[in-house]
């Protein structure tokens, strides 16, 4: 079974950048497709971004895609999801999540790992 924390929230000014970090253990991430999803209070979890097991593929929301980019580092058993161009619509809490599954997507209710999240806030 793999544990999961995020890290890297923290408040920044829209048009910024922030780099969430993921950091597994008990086992090997090379083991999981990696997603990242987000929520906000009052609304359903949302996909952000997956990468597969291999790496080889990836996937990302059409509100994300070409200002986030989600890679792994399977030796530091770390997923990395890096945001920019920041917007006010993107504040939420964001989960690392994983699945054993070659490479599961944007469907949450395939994952199951999760991690505690972290706050992203941007201001306007």
């Amino acid at each position: 079974q793999v544990q999961l924390v995020e890290s890297g929230g923290g408040l920044v000014r829209a048009g910024g950048s922030l780099r969430l970090s993921c950091a597994a253990s008990g086992r090997t991430i090379s083991s999981y497709t990696m997603g990242w999803f987000r929520q906000v209070p009052g609304k359903e979890r949302e996909f952000v971004a997956a990468i597969s097991r291999s790496g080889g593929s990836s996937g990302y929301a059409v509100s994300v895609a070409g200002r986030f980019t989600v890679s792994r580092d399977n030796a530091k058993n770390t997923v990395v999801l890096q945001m920019s161009s920041l917007k006010p619509e993107d504040t939420a809490v964001y989960y690392c999540a994983a699945d054993e599954r070659e490479y599961s997507g944007m469907f949450a209710r395939l994952y199951n790992y999760w991690g505690q999240g972290t706050q992203v806030t941007v201001s306007s």
